[in-house]
């Protein structure tokens, strides 16, 4: 299958390769034989920095130079030079109040031929350790008829995360580690909950994997899971703040009404 060029796309992976070889990012990828050549399907993705779009489309690229449709919050189209640029690669708006159109618009691209890549938690982990899934990607797998192509990357988050201000000298030459799992299947009798439960789990073994052939221990490290020796905040740490964020946030909301 020939996919026709895209001059903006292939512009922003260049300037994302470009970032990435001047941050002396050290790039391992485990199974990158499982990225699909040809044919639609659904790259689930660990969520625990803000850049792991970009470093699973670079991956994508070097593999086998196709590109990925991501599925993001509409606030992020909203802005007038990023919008641009994000409907141009033909990423897919998402409104958290009523997804239903993002829904439909990524089961057209996936039966289309297109990858479309999702983060299954929804948003940011700031414990560094999966969070529960949503059955999203399961279930535009199913009703498209592609496989989910779970992917786990570890040490994104040195570069980028949430609560954090990382400096420069820390980005730089950071060793990231993904790891990308065998297709998994998903029928439309499926049972959704029980899938997503299934993907959940062969997710957390890629992880574990990814964490094994980390370069660094991370023991004492705010990067690394309080399990493992680190100093990030706890699954229940991390739950706490974020809903004390979300009512900060609706609170601030309800002011300006």
């Amino acid at each position: 299958m020939k996919y026709r060029n895209e001059p903006i796309y292939t512009a922003a992976i260049g300037a994302g390769r470009a970032m990435f070889g001047a941050l002396r990012v050290r790039r391992t990828v485990i199974g990158a034989h499982n990225l699909p050549d040809v044919g639609g399907a659904v790259i689930a993705m660990t969520h625990f920095g803000y850049l792991e779009f970009a470093l699973v489309e670079w991956a994508t690229w070097l593999h086998n130079h196709r590109r990925i449709r991501f599925m993001a919050k509409k606030s992020v189209f909203d802005k007038k030079v990023v919008g641009s640029l994000m409907r141009n690669m033909k990423h897919i708006p998402v409104d958290m109040k009523a997804g239903a159109s993002a829904y439909a618009s990524a089961v057209t691209a996936l039966r289309a031929g297109e990858l479309i890549g999702v983060f299954p938690e929804a948003g940011v982990s700031a414990s560094f350790t999966i969070r529960d899934f949503k059955t999203g990607a399961v279930r535009l797998a199913a009703e498209a008829g592609v496989p989910v192509i779970p992917l786990a990357v570890w040490g994104g988050q040195r570069l980028m995360t949430k609560n954090r201000k990382i400096s420069l000298r820390e980005r730089s030459g950071v060793p990231i580690v993904m790891v990308v799992g065998e297709p998994i299947t998903v029928a439309v009798a499926d049972d959704v909950v029980v899938a997503t439960a299934r993907l959940k789990a062969v997710m957390e073994g890629l992880l574990a994997t990814a964490q094994k052939a980390y370069p660094l221990t991370g023991i004492g490290q705010w990067w690394q899971p309080r399990r493992l020796g680190g100093t990030a905040p706890t699954p229940e740490e991390a739950a706490a703040a974020d809903a004390e964020r979300e009512l900060r946030r609706a609170q601030e909301s309800h002011e300006l009404e």
